[in-house]
């Protein structure tokens, strides 16, 4: 990770292409970021003794989602269960901790926001420094230091997974709203959902792409690849956490 920061700030201080980093650094032309991840809270029905534990900080009764999408806004590892309170960088822990978690390869990286930690295999923007695209827009709120040119940059791939998540909700109305079903059926529908996203993506031409956006939000967007690597259902996280804790 130092390396990919120090050939960024090599491009900045000198002005010059890739290829030729690529030669000074010794680095191949393919990328070394896989795609992005982030959370996002889905309505779950609960029996009234679970609420206190699903209540998210707005009040509504959600579960946590771990999400992560590939650069071409496909879901490659989805964890659904967790409550809707519990802090993201908690869920990430868990993610990586799973036999059959997210595994990052080594020198690959996920782009993430502040929320979850900077570490290998995820790549977090500075804090402290402006992030959100809406802030870089509009005359005279151009970068003005490294800093905040690399969280422009980061902010703007990293976009891909709010992309891609606006068009899963965008495209299943039952995710949006709080569902009928237990949460444990919740869940599976939510992987189901992902499955059917993906499909999707690999299916569609690129004009049947653009309708469904307009019908979403002009903000988000994604593209054709590949169809999904891993995903599984959280509906065993109590039992998980009961054998930490011994």
């Amino acid at each position: 990770m130092e390396e990919m920061v120090a050939m960024f700030l090599h491009i900045l201080a000198h002005d010059v292409k890739n290829r030729i980093v690529q030669r000074e650094f010794v680095q191949s032309s393919e990328t070394n970021c896989l795609g992005a991840l982030d959370g996002t809270y889905i309505k779950v029905n609960f029996s009234a003794t679970g609420h206190p534990r699903y209540r998210t900080r707005k009040g509504e009764i959600a579960t946590n989602v771990f999400d992560v999408c590939d650069t071409n806004g496909n879901f490659v590892f989805v964890l659904s269960g967790w409550e809707g309170f519990t802090a993201d960088s908690r869920v990430s822990r868990d993610v990586i901790s799973r036999p059959n978690g997210l595994k990052v390869p080594k020198g690959y990286y996920y782009l993430c926001d502040v929320g979850y930690p900077n570490a290998e295999g995820f790549l977090a923007p500075y804090k402290g420094e402006r992030y959100h695209l809406s802030e870089w827009r509009g005359g005279g709120n151009a970068p003005t230091a490294p800093r905040e040119f690399f969280n422009m940059k980061h902010s703007s791939a990293w976009n891909v997974i709010e992309r891609t998540l606006g068009l899963l909700k965008g495209r299943w109305a039952i995710l949006r709203g709080q569902s009928y079903y237990p949460v444990q059926i919740q869940c599976r529908t939510i992987m189901a959902c992902c499955l059917l996203h993906n499909f999707i993506n690999r299916e569609m031409t690129n004009s049947e792409l653009i309708e469904d956006l307009d019908e979403v939000d002009s903000s988000f967007a994604t593209t054709r690849g590949n169809e999904i690597n891993y995903i599984e259902s959280s509906n065993e996280w109590t039992q998980w956490r009961n054998k930490l804790a011994q």
